[in-house]
């Protein structure tokens, strides 16, 4: 029998993309409103919440794998309640409570709004539920606790997709394209801001397409001009970019504005202009490198990462070649690469010209050795620098090391006090990897900021 004193602890656990990072936040901040606290041992929760993705097979894999770890602890303690949320939640809705009868709530894409309620209906009745409505009315989120307060944080400031790539299974488990009222924005960056954020990343599934809607009408870039003015903000991303989307007004904002940080995602997929019309991506191999030439000439020193999918239905060798030679001639500085899967509702998953899984796999390891051998080439090239570095904490290395990122978003590890911890500091380059770089910290190059 659960004390009922005892506070109620409950843990979510984050599957997939910087967006459902932004949710399971979310939910955290709706659920403490209820009481809860959050914990991280599974062991003691009594409300655990699972917040999915289903973009690529294996992460949807990964998910199963672990709610059927969770049926011993609900045998053991039936008053837990198990949710799953998220694009899987959404995707596959009552299905699942078929497939884990112990499972207690469904909750789709749309539902994050409500989960103290349904929640609460579960506790209440001991019934299953599932939530999986479209609802296009995007309530902002509880206030940050100043004693949980991050120093990077999440801001969504659109949700869904209109494209239809016929790859993707996006559109049909987060919705049509959806943009935040501005003034929502503002306000929510501002919280974050005085409860002492330093970092926001600005969210979407087609960031760069925000706007379309919205009366007043207003651009992604004219918002990235307003969030940039606010108080206390050092420094400004956002992700993911689609290619057509990516403006000369935009371009433009990337080269000005202060605290926008010099890296763009720019998903390229493919680097035949036959697979990007068969992926129904809308723009073809020389309009993508257009894009990256048009960047790097307003912002010489842009970071460039990617994603890249190989073996997509009917990609021949001739195809697979132009994607390594477009990756040769961009030298991306890092990259996102899989293999292709199915994906339930998609078009590209009729398609029946599919390739044989061990041409996918070698193909995919050729081209993430030329990804790294790239990415080592242009790391060494920053040996001997001075870079900016936001430091976030101590590093996993230990050692006395701390640890953050460039504006170019990569990681530096180097020595130093822990009071530098939430501050700016610029340590020379010494030495580079693959993922990482190693600093060596001059005293007079740290920045006097918080926490410093």
């Amino acid at each position: 029998m659960q004390d009922r004193n005892r506070q109620k602890l409950f843990l979510v656990e984050t599957f997939g993309c910087q967006m459902n990072e932004y949710d399971s936040d979310r939910m955290l901040r709706l659920m403490e409103s209820q009481g809860y606290v959050e914990t991280r041992d599974i062991e003691q929760a009594d409300l655990i919440i699972l917040n999915t993705c289903t973009i690529r097979d294996k992460a949807e894999q990964k998910i199963y794998s672990f709610l059927g770890r969770l049926q011993p602890l609900k045998k053991n303690k039936p008053e837990l309640i198990i949710g799953v949320a998220g694009c899987v939640a959404q995707q596959v809705g009552k299905k699942l409570l078929r497939r884990a009868p112990y499972l207690d709530l469904v909750l789709g894409t749309h539902g994050v709004q409500r989960l103290p309620e349904l929640v609460a209906e579960v506790a209440s009745t001991g019934r299953q539920v599932c939530y999986t409505e479209f609802d296009y009315n995007l309530t902002p989120p509880p206030p940050l606790a100043v004693e949980k307060a991050p120093l990077k944080a999440f801001l969504t400031i659109m949700q869904g997709c209109d494209n239809f790539c016929t790859y993707c299974v996006v559109p049909y488990v987060r919705g049509r394209e959806i943009s935040r009222p501005p003034l929502d924005i503002l306000n929510e960056a501002r919280d974050m801001l005085d409860h002492g954020v330093k970092e926001i990343t600005l969210l979407g599934q087609n960031v760069n397409s925000y706007g379309r809607g919205l009366e007043p009408a207003v651009t992604f870039a004219e918002l990235i001009y307003r969030v940039a003015e606010l108080p206390g903000l050092e420094r400004l991303r956002f992700t993911t970019s689609h290619p057509k989307d990516m403006s000369a007004e935009l371009i433009r904002a990337i080269a000005e504005v202060g605290p926008l940080c010099e890296h763009v995602h720019l998903p390229v997929q493919a680097g035949s202009s036959r697979i990007l019309k068969a992926m129904r991506r809308v723009y073809d191999r020389d309009q993508y490198l257009a894009k990256v030439d048009a960047l790097r000439a307003a912002c010489p020193d842009v970071a460039l990462t990617t994603d890249i999918i190989v073996g997509f239905p009917g990609e021949t060798e001739e195809d697979f070649e132009q994607t390594m030679d477009l990756v040769r001639r961009v030298r991306y500085d890092g990259m996102f690469s899989f293999m292709y899967s199915d994906r339930p509702m998609t078009k590209a998953s009729r398609l029946t010209n599919k390739i044989d899984a061990k041409v996918k796999e070698r193909r995919l390891y050729e081209l993430q050795d030329l990804q790294k051998e790239i990415t080592v080439a242009k790391n060494r090239e920053m040996i001997g620098r001075r870079v900016e570095v936001l430091v976030e904490g101590v590093s996993k290395r230990g050692s006395s090391q701390l640890t953050g990122r460039t504006r170019s978003n990569k990681v530096v590890n180097f020595t130093g006090p822990e009071s530098l911890v939430g501050g700016l500091a610029c340590p020379e380059i010494i030495d580079a990897w693959p993922n990482s770089l190693l600093g060596e910290l001059a005293e007079d190059s740290v920045s006097a900021m918080a926490g410093a």
